[in-house]
């Protein structure tokens, strides 16, 4: 038999093709340390790209922290490929990923976690589609949720044991998460803290002054950004994390969430709920690095908030008045033959601007 031939076809062996080239770690160091002293002659610049390219994997998972814990007996991949493994939904966008978490950012619509009667359309699901494509057993962990129609940053762990770290550390390891939302009516207040006792009872939240036994302690602090067209603009600030707890809150101040008919709201102009999860701050649960995550708020939410149009357009009625008024005199003293004419098409127009608006 000649070399290189298979015994049953008499055919040529195929050889594979590497896709990564792999480095084994032997000792604990950083991933940009590590790489460039195995990648000899590599800038800190070629790293970083590398790395944004997510073209490197640890233990199978891309991972794009420059200073990743690495630990003797983990695996550094790096793809010999283009990445073709790249995140993309229309409801949830990919903010960070490393070998132990992915932090989100999730449209108003999507539920955070699977249900009993909605397994497909939700955060969760998505994601553990995703992290199937490195490997068929690997899912996501739920840490904490956001309800379906609130927006924003979320964090999910990659494991059960990051998990538990995460939920049995919750209070020390986040060290910020706030909110921005749209009340309806302007708050009186410029900052203030809502404390109450909430008590699920599935389909609602009900909020208590006093413990009645059965509620959840609850600690709601508010910022006032901007009053304007009948609504507030509030940065909200949690210090527990209870179900609709901004909600109830904001209902118990007279001031429901803009498009939250459950809880109070009467209006709707949005054609969503004004609740957006926009900054997340957190110890890593591994490396133990600060790390910190913020949206610009929804550019629905800023376009709600501006200047009456009514107003504005008033003022520029006025302003035209004026014009109208001055032009009317000097032409009328300078140029008697064409002031009619010219009168007329003033007229004309001021007329049209106000049918059309």
């Amino acid at each position: 038999m000649s070399r290189g031939k298979n015994s049953d076809s008499g055919r040529p062996k195929a050889r594979s093709v590497a896709r990564y080239t792999i480095y084994n770690v032997t000792e604990p160091a950083e991933l940009m340390d590590f790489l460039m002293r195995k990648m000899a002659g590599i800038s800190r610049s070629k790293v970083k790209a590398l790395l944004a390219n997510r073209v490197i994997l640890v233990d199978n998972v891309i991972t794009t922290q420059y200073n990743f814990a690495l630990k003797p007996g983990m695996k550094v991949q790096i793809s010999k490929v283009k990445n073709n493994r790249e995140f993309k939904h229309p409801m949830l966008k990919l903010v960070y990923e490393d070998a132990y978490i992915l932090v989100v950012e999730k449209k108003e619509g999507l539920l955070s976690v699977s249900t009993e009667h909605q397994k497909e359309r939700t955060a969760q699901h998505i994601l553990n589609e995703y992290v199937k494509r490195s490997h068929r057993f690997n899912r996501v962990f739920v840490v904490h949720r956001l309800d379906r129609e609130t927006s924003g940053l979320m964090m999910y762990a990659k494991d059960e044991k990051t998990q538990n770290t995460l939920r049995d550390n919750w209070h020390d390891i986040v060290t910020d998460r706030r909110y921005v939302s749209i009340v309806s009516g302007d708050m009186e207040k410029d900052y203030g803290t809502v404390e109450s006792w909430l008590t699920d009872r599935k389909l609602y939240v009900y909020s208590s002054p006093v413990d009645n036994g059965e509620g959840k302690f609850a600690v709601t602090h508010y910022k006032t950004i901007k009053r304007a067209n009948g609504y507030s603009l509030v940065e909200l600030d949690l210090e527990t994390g209870r179900k609709n707890q901004i909600r109830v809150h904001m209902l118990d101040l007279g001031h429901p969430v803009v498009g939250d008919r459950r809880y109070g709201s009467e209006c709707d102009p949005l054609g969503r709920l004004a609740l957006h999860a926009f900054k997340l701050c957190f110890y890593h649960p591994v490396t133990k690095e600060l790390m910190e995550f913020e949206t610009p708020y929804p550019t629905a939410f800023k376009g709600l908030m501006q200047k009456n149009r009514k107003f504005l357009l008033l003022k520029l009625n006025i302003r035209l008045l004026c014009i109208y008024f001055g032009q009317r005199l000097r032409i009328k003293k300078q140029y008697p033959s064409i002031y009619q004419t010219v009168d007329g098409w003033i007229l004309l127009f001021l007329e049209i601007w106000q049918f059309h608006y």
